[in-house]
């Protein structure tokens, strides 16, 4: 196999042989080739701008994340869909999914919301969402929500919990953020 070889001087054939191919007979100058360049960049800084990682996890009736870690890209743009998929009424296994900011932890935050009066109706007291990155409203049986949000810039590790009251001792998880 040859190696590339570009000759782009103003108004002469661009001459190339790649895998024994002569392309010396195409008549390409140097401004065809910068706007090509510069065409190739811009969608290729298009798609990586608009990146989004999109994810989803579900929550269950035994308490219990489908989903316990999950991967993102720093200052990526996420798309995170959640689902109860429960049968029983919200009132008595309400779902909701709560990222925590970095260094929180799930089990002193799920306290920390019952302190602040967290219930079966209000889930995420006002008072606690100082601690939270990103949350879904309380889901009963069947509902889902898409909640967006942008990665922290910084690498690291954020937990995500349930907080209706008493499912933060079992439903928990770990967004690592690359």
């Amino acid at each position: 196999m040859k190696a590339i070889e570009l000759t782009v001087r103003k108004n002469e054939p661009l001459k190339k042989f790649c895998f024994g191919l002569d392309f010396s007979n195409l008549r390409i100058d140097k401004f065809y080739m910068k706007s090509l360049f510069i065409i190739v960049l811009s969608v290729l800084f298009v798609i990586n701008v608009h990146a989004v990682t999109k994810v989803s996890i579900s929550g269950n009736d035994q308490m219990q994340f489908s989903v316990k870690e999950f991967e993102v890209k720093a200052g990526e743009q996420v798309e995170l869909e959640f689902k109860n998929e429960g049968t029983l009424p919200k009132i008595a296994m309400g779902h909701n999914l709560v990222i925590l900011k970095e260094g929180i932890s799930a089990i002193a935050f799920g306290g920390k919301a019952m302190q602040a009066g967290a219930n079966a109706t209000n889930a995420l007291p006002d008072a606690v969402k100082s601690d939270v990155l990103a949350y879904t409203k309380l889901l009963g049986p069947g509902e889902s929500e898409i909640i967006k949000f942008k990665a922290p810039e910084k690498p690291g590790l954020l937990q995500f919990v349930c907080t209706f009251p008493g499912h933060y001792a079992m439903m928990r998880g770990v967004m690592v953020v690359k």
